[in-house]
């Protein structure tokens, strides 16, 4: 088993494991055995998940039989989720709650995120289109969802607040208006993308940075075979020859080493076991310097059709 993964302090007191299994993607019956495998044989204490993901009923079956069978406790585990787009009124964020902790079969979260700053149109599609194919926006603003989470703390149902894919205006604004700084800000991050600006304006507003797709989401719904791919990017490459290891590794050990919380996805038995293998080599400065600084910049998981929202955080 690897070593034990490092504990961050979050700005509420409460604690979280640097690296955590992704689950974005995860497809049926795979998710299952993804989660098991990862606590019990990989040493995972940390698991990322979200309602639009659409398997976390299977995340909870899961954490229910680790839990039977004693192999973890509730409280050694930290679970994350996400309130979607289409839940951002009060009233919809606390029934998206509910029907998340249903399906993971918990009383409470360990964190829990407001999963992209824009809103759209309630109902059951996560997607809601009019006849013209656009997106249904509603004008709940993230403020409007922020303070819905603030009272949820209160109930003792979620332990820490946080968002994901906000930028840093729409960060000064929650803090400004609520005095509340989110835990966690979980965005897309990897060396094409290494949020240089965004992560300064974390780190001084005590805000952990968690990167997401930090290998370039190379099974992405939306890809195309003009974008680049960072997994056979050269220079990341080469990096990973010199330390022995995979190009998963550098990747995941570059957030790290950054200070930044990281959350690779696999259903791979092997691939989970060494992406989390991670903590017993250090990049040296240079190669940290070289991989912050790629010619290359793309960003994998913009919306495409979100661009006229009047929230769209990029």
């Amino acid at each position: 088993m690897a070593a034990p993964v490092p504990i961050h302090n979050l700005n509420d007191g409460h604690k979280m494991p640097s690296l955590g299994l992704g689950t974005w993607k995860s497809q049926p019956n795979q998710v299952f055995e993804a989660v098991k495998y990862a606590i019990k044989e990989a040493g995972y204490r940390h698991i990322d998940c979200a309602h639009l993901y659409m398997n976390e009923h299977e995340v909870g079956n899961a954490l229910k039989e680790l839990f039977n069978e004693g192999v973890v406790k509730r409280e050694e585990v930290f679970i994350t989720s996400k309130v979607w787009n289409t839940h951002h009124s009060p009233s919809a964020v606390q029934s998206a709650l509910e029907v998340t902790l249903k399906n993971l079969q918990l009383d409470y979260l360990d964190l829990y995120l407001i999963h992209w700053p824009q809103a759209y149109q309630e109902g059951d599609d996560p997607f809601p289109k009019d006849s013209n194919g656009k997106i249904i926006i509603s004008d709940v603003t993230p403020l409007d969802t922020w303070k819905t989470m603030i009272e949820l703390k209160k109930t003792g149902k979620v332990r820490s607040i946080g968002v994901s894919n906000f930028n840093v205006k729409q960060l000064e604004t929650l803090i400004k208006e609520t005095q509340v700084v989110p835990v966690v800000n979980q965005v897309e991050s990897h060396p094409y993308l290494p949020q240089k600006e965004l992560l300064e304006f974390c780190r001084k507003n005590n805000i952990y940075l968690t990167a997401y797709s930090p290998l370039g989401t190379p099974d992405r719904p939306f890809a195309t075979d003009k974008d680049p791919v960072l997994l056979s990017d050269p220079v990341v490459n080469e990096i990973a020859k010199k330390y022995n290891r995979t190009v998963a590794q550098i990747l995941i050990k570059f957030h790290l080493q950054r200070g930044l919380s990281v959350i690779p996805k696999s259903v791979t038995p092997a691939r989970i076991k060494q992406n989390v293998d991670v903590l017993d080599f250090e990049l040296s400065p240079e190669d940290l310097h070289a991989l912050e600084n790629l010619k290359t910049s793309f960003r994998y998981c913009a919306i495409p059709f979100d661009k006229e929202h009047p929230h769209y955080p990029f």
